[in-house]
């Protein structure tokens, strides 16, 4: 991997460099470079030079037009997608100071900007803006916008923009299309690319409104899309701006191929698929395995209307699992939460409910080289050895591997092994109840659920629970009410999805610091407390190059799999998309997308499909 060093020399070689003094932290006997580029990359150099037409996985003259549907889920209630309050419309209308391409683990390339410039350290950004760069009413986005956007996500936005923006020490205006942004100390090598990443909104816009109010006007944009129209909670429709000023930009050719998006919504995931079925919208992704493998047949997919595919991908996975309210006092104890993982039969699950489609996750990065496997390498022990006495000593022992089954159903050695470590932990049965010795108090909680399908999922692990004598509720709830009740801490164990990127940084802060533990909003939602949890964040954060970046990522898997935080569930690797056929589709699949990537309607597969679907009735 090459070091900073080499990665600096190939981005001057590529886009020049200036000589200037380093910020005040810098001493004058050692000047820092000052870098500027249309791009930046986490670790290396920016796979696309300064003079590239178009990413490699987009057809360049893709065909505009027409219009693509898809299911924007159970419902919405609001267009300002910033604030906790409120359910979020499908779809979006903002850029960003900068773009990210799908076949990088993690660079950003200008889009709003233009161009940016920092130090060596990284201690500080500038932004130069496009000077094209319109909102859609035709206003110039300038340097006050873009310092207007920051301070309104961080002081009124989701708590995720506090934390993720929060070692932003100042904001400076060097012209009307020129913004610094300089750090707090510290190295923190993701700060320029994060602050790439800020959504630009419209001071003049947001002047006279309440920023913290859920809203459905349609919010003046800057992006490829503009809301056309809103029927909530059944649809909303956005049509792709005519005159958007960077339709040419390279990041932009081949994409935003359509005239419109329609987002149609369904409160029930059964009813959605069969409206799929008859043709209501076009593209679906599909995340239940029983119904991957059940009923994408017969009818339009017999007859080809439908195609359907699992398109591989490089993408973390993540982890997906039962998390723990460690803020309730009967998940407390990490050997209560692990026995009780003992009760999830994962391989009687996937060979019964999955038909076979998933694999067990092991890892809060699974899927990527930044997952941890077998014993720490030398390089994680000198990361892990201070620790000692302080974390699991299976850290060091043991390869964390989630309790297992023959799939056969008969899980009565992993029950035995539950109540040995629930014995230890002071809890026994007593009349058919799990029951503390000290305080008399039976074991008793809620499962959390908002998609009625996770249902089939979750019962057998309950019915399990009850074998051990713990007294299960499962309970579903509608989309809103699940997201007031998850935000506010107010749940006993829910299905929960942790994303994880190629580059893990600053977003860790909100997954698991302490300080971040009681802010409601905040994805910290197991309530993790642990002091060297925080300092193995931070020390990822500081990561100097990507081998470091992996090590220490592999370290910080391993003390949370060993805290038992979570019931790891599964992943698979691939996306299950169905379409209906009238769209094409690059030869090319970006790596780390989303699979449809640069798609576009093709006016000729359109009409023949009108064609065969009315031969068809």
């Amino acid at each position: 991997m090459p070091n900073l060093a080499r990665a600096l020399v190939a981005t001057l070689a590529l886009s020049g460099l200036l000589f200037a003094g380093g910020p005040a932290a810098a001493t004058e006997a050692k000047p820092q470079k000052i870098f500027k580029a249309h791009g930046i990359a986490m670790h290396g150099e920016p796979k696309y030079g300064p003079d590239f037409k178009h990413f490699d996985y987009v057809t360049p003259d893709a065909q505009k037009g027409g219009t693509v549907r898809f299911f924007g889920g159970r419902t919405f209630d609001t267009l300002n997608r910033f604030i906790i309050k409120g359910v979020p419309a499908a779809g979006g209308v903002y850029d960003t100071l900068m773009t990210s391409s799908a076949d990088e683990a993690f660079t950003m390339y200008g889009l709003i900007a233009e161009t940016i410039e920092w130090p060596e350290d990284r201690s500080w950004v500038i932004f130069n803006l496009n000077p094209k760069a319109r909102f859609h009413d035709g206003s110039e986005i300038t340097a006050d916008d873009v310092i207007f956007s920051l301070e309104i996500l961080r002081t009124k936005g989701r708590p995720f923009y506090r934390f993720y923006y929060e070692n932003v020490a100042k904001s400076e205006k060097l012209g009307p299309r020129r913004v610094k942004f300089t750090f707090t100390e510290g190295d923190n090598r993701e700060l320029p690319l994060i602050l790439g990443q800020l959504p630009v909104l419209s001071k003049a816009y947001w002047a006279d409104k309440n920023f913290e109010e859920t809203t459905l006007e349609p919010p003046l944009g800057n992006g490829p899309y503009k809301v056309k129209s809103v029927d909530p909670p059944r649809s909303i429709t956005y049509e792709r701006v005519k005159d958007y000023w960077a339709a040419d930009l390279p990041v932009n050719v081949g994409q935003d191929n359509f005239d419109e998006l329609v987002f149609t919504y369904y409160r029930d995931d059964t009813v959605a698929l069969e409206a799929f079925k008859a043709g209501k919208y076009d593209i679906r992704r599909e995340n239940n395995s029983k119904l991957w493998a059940t009923l994408y047949e017969g009818g339009p997919f017999a007859r080809a209307l439908i195609k359907k595919e699992e398109i591989k991908h490089e993408l973390p996975t993540g982890m997906q699992g039962f998390v723990f309210n460690l803020r309730r006092e009967v998940f407390q104890d990490p050997k209560v939460r692990q026995a009780l993982a003992y009760a999830f039969d994962f391989e009687w699950s996937n060979k019964t409910l999955f038909y076979g489609q998933y694999a067990r996750t092991r890892s809060y990065f699974s899927n990527s080289e930044l997952a941890s496997s077998g014993l720490p390498s030398a390089e994680e022990l000198e990361i892990l050895e201070k620790y000692r006495g302080r974390i699991p000593d299976e850290v060091f022992t043991t390869e964390y591997q989630p309790p297992s089954s023959d799939g056969s159903g008969n899980i009565r050695n992993n029950l035995r092994a539950a109540f040995r470590l629930l014995k230890q932990s002071g809890w026994t049965v007593k009349d058919g109840k799990l029951t503390n010795d000290k305080t008399g108090k039976v074991m008793e909680f809620e499962i959390l659920l908002v998609s009625p399908a996770f249902e089939r999922i979750v019962l057998p692990f309950s019915e399990n629970l009850k074998r051990l004598g713990v007294t299960v509720r499962v309970r579903t709830v509608d989309t809103a009410q699940y997201q007031n009740r998850v935000r506010d801490f107010d749940f006993d164990m829910v299905v929960s999805s942790r994303g994880q990127s190629l580059s893990p940084g600053n977003e860790q802060r909100d997954f698991w610091l302490s300080d971040k533990a009681d802010v409601p909003g905040s994805r910290n939602l197991a309530g993790i407390k642990d002091p060297v949890v925080d300092e193995l964040v931070e020390l990822l954060i500081t990561a100097p190059d990507r081998k470091s970046l992996i090590t220490r990522t592999r370290a910080l898997d391993r003390v949370l799999l060993w805290g038992h935080y979570v019931i790891p569930h599964w992943h698979i690797q691939s996306h299950r998309l169905a379409w209906w056929d009238k769209f094409g589709r690059p030869k090319v699949v970006a790596k780390y997308g989303g699979g449809t990537e640069g798609w576009w309607v093709d006016p000729q597969k359109e009409g023949e499909l009108a064609d065969r679907r009315a031969a068809s009735r």
